[in-house]
């Protein structure tokens, strides 16, 4: 027997390992002694003490960060901590280093990870895989930018206030009043990290500033910073929620609104002002290199970057590679649907014609947005009722679908989801950026609902917040090729139950993967390659039929977020393969419902870790099959 098969057997659940006993005992009854059942009791108590102390430490240490993250809390739906902000400061990141350190010496120090039971096993490794890489990365703590076009500060904050804080009580709203207050002292940190970045020579490149800088003015016009104007976003978003609460009174409704005015006047516009000072200051001085090759050590933090977002060994040119060969494949798909649709000409003339034939776009007004948000849901409701063909394990979670708000819609990526809080008080929502309709193509519609929506980040982020068998780290901690693999997987999946039976659509899909698939090409083109920001969009330009505007913020997306998108097509790529691998092992006893649910259960985990469950799905299956077998 192989090492790697005796790895998957020292793996599999007790209840597989109670059937091989049985069978053993059968087949060889005059070798088994009663010694061994008491060994083998006395075991499985120590394991199920060891594996309930260490899952109690755990759940512990998931506590304090809680504890100290009062943004999380929101998220969580907890409200203990509801007018503050996290501490965004070097002194908290050293003192997380130190945690992080300490908590890495526990488990190798005190833990035997031989006793565990599987399932805590799993999460002993992946605690200690998170320290390991945060650990790591501490070296490279000032390598990003706070403020950034697609999920800076300058936005993240207000966008943090309308959708994640909730007012269902008169305490709710002073918190919200209590955080306006706290953005001045807030603000004057993150200046202060811009500052320490700029003295690392860590600088976004130019073409940043005008889009924060247009987001940051955006947030202080309007009502009561210019009372001559329409209200400003956040005061008609705390007008409108503190409306809604029936137990407040007229007269303390209007002492908030007072005091909310007082607070966006006194503490958010200064804080902004500062931001605004400080950004044109460092404006001055920012250059036009986009890679992160610019910055010292730019080299060793991106092959870092790829290894902690692709949970995989995959080096800069191999993930290059990658996309140019799936980008020829994916080219070959779609001239299979020019010839079911009859076009004429070459690819890039029927890329022309998907860019610009009306039929495929709603107006860009009021109505056609409304009508492409309404389309959306139907998609998700649709895809709902099928569920039951492709999954066992399913979100009890609900989705709502919305336009990105007004005030970032412009810098904003073209489609995101954003989680709802475990009891399922607040829903997933799935933001379509609804800014340039032209931007958003009608043939690409169900793909992105799927994606961002059911079966795609919906489903897989609830479920695993659902998850009642897994230490709640494991639920809320995120692994960006698991996390937007599934996502681009679910684009496929629903293919195979007969969505997309417009072809037009079905080129849509294909348009999405063919996305995917330039990105390794431009990611690793910028930050490895030495590319700029033009080659960048000219590469998307000649390869895709996405409209301009798509390539020029997915290229500067790329440039604030090195190495992010390479994880979707190496995440769908893994999973897929390791579905042909289960089909091909099982032949007839695969079962694609099964197969999800060993995707789903266990939260989302790194790619080599996936990897080992299928295998042990495998094993399990065929070990059970042989079982039953040998009963009969």
């Amino acid at each position: 027997m192989d090492g790697q098969k005796l790895l998957f057997i020292a793996a599999r659940p007790l209840k597989i390992y109670l059937l091989l006993l049985i069978l053993a005992s059968v087949t060889y009854s005059c070798k088994t002694e009663p010694k061994a059942t008491s060994e083998s009791a006395t075991t499985v108590r120590d394991t199920v003490a060891a594996s309930q102390a260490l899952n109690q430490w755990f759940e512990d240490r998931f506590q304090e960060a809680v504890d100290e993250s009062p943004q999380f809390q929101t998220q969580l739906g907890i409200k203990k901590d509801y007018g503050k902000w996290d501490d965004i400061s070097s002194k908290k990141e050293a003192e997380d280093l130190k945690k992080n350190k300490e908590q890495l010496a526990y488990l190798n120090d005190s833990i035997d990870p031989g006793i565990l039971d599987e399932s805590t096993r799993l999460s002993y490794d992946l605690a200690k895989m998170r320290l390991e890489n945060d650990i790591a990365s501490y070296d490279f703590r000032f390598y990003n930018y706070p403020v950034n076009q697609m999920h800076g500060m300058q936005a993240e904050i207000p966008a943090f206030l309308i959708n994640m804080h909730r007012i269902e009580s008169l305490e709710d709203a002073k918190a919200y009043i209590s955080r306006v207050q706290g953005t001045k002292a807030l603000f004057e940190e993150l200046v202060n990290n811009l500052q320490i970045r700029e003295s690392n020579h860590i600088m976004p490149p130019k073409f940043v500033y005008a889009k924060v800088l247009d987001d940051s003015k955006n947030i202080i016009k309007g009502e009561p910073f210019d009372p001559s104007k329409e209200k400003s976003t956040l005061l008609a978003d705390f007008e409108k929620k503190v409306a809604a609460v029936e137990s407040i009174e007229d007269t303390e409704r209007e002492k908030l609104i007072a005091d909310v005015k007082k607070a966006l006047v006194d503490s958010l516009k200064p804080a902004y002002e500062q931001l605004i000072t400080t950004l044109e200051d460092q404006q001055k001085r920012a250059v036009t290199d986009d890679g992160v090759w610019k910055f010292p050590k730019g080299d060793a933090y991106y092959a870092l970057r790829l290894k902690n977002i692709t949970t995989t060994s995959m080096s800069a040119e191999e993930i290059h590679q990658l996309g140019l060969k799936e980008v020829d494949r994916i080219h070959g798909e779609m001239r299979d649907i020019m010839k079911k649709v009859k076009f004429e000409g070459t690819l890039q003339d029927f890329f022309e014609f998907m860019r610009t034939d009306k039929q495929f776009y709603y107006q860009n007004t009021p109505e056609g947005k409304e009508k492409y948000l309404k389309e959306a849901v139907a998609l998700i409701d649709t895809m709902k009722a099928n569920l039951d063909k492709l999954f066992i394990i399913q979100p009890k979670a609900d989705i709502i679908v919305k336009a990105v708000e007004s005030f970032r819609e412009k810098s904003a990526g073209k489609a995101f989801y954003q989680r709802g809080t475990p009891d399922g008080s607040r829903p997933g929502t799935y933001y379509a950026n609804l800014y340039d309709m032209e931007s958003m193509p009608t043939y690409q519609m169900e793909a992105l609902a799927y994606h961002e929506g059911i079966p795609g980040h919906h489903m897989q982020i609830s479920i695993a917040q659902e998850l009642e068998d897994i230490p709640k780290f494991r639920k809320f901690r995120g692994y960006t090729a698991y996390i937007e693999g599934w996502g681009l997987y679910s684009e496929l999946v629903p293919k195979e139950i007969g969505m997309y039976e417009d072809p037009y659509s079905d080129f849509g899909r294909l348009a999405m993967e063919l996305w995917r698939a330039c990105r390794l090409v431009v990611d690793t083109g910028i930050h490895d390659k030495k590319w700029t920001r033009e080659e960048g969009i000219d590469y998307y330009k000649k390869n895709t039929p996405n409209a301009e505007l798509d390539a020029i913020k997915m290229v500067e997306r790329h440039i604030v977020m090195p190495g992010q998108a390479t994880a979707y097509k190496i995440g769908m790529n893994k999973i897929r393969e390791l579905r042909d691998l289960a089909k091909g092992q099982l032949g007839e006893d695969f079962d694609i419902r099964e197969f999800h649910d060993v995707i789903l259960k266990n939260g989302a985990v790194p790619l080599n870790v996936l990897e080992n469950l299928v295998k042990t799905y495998i094993l399990e299956k065929q070990e059970s099959k042989t079982v039953v077998a040998a009963q009969e």
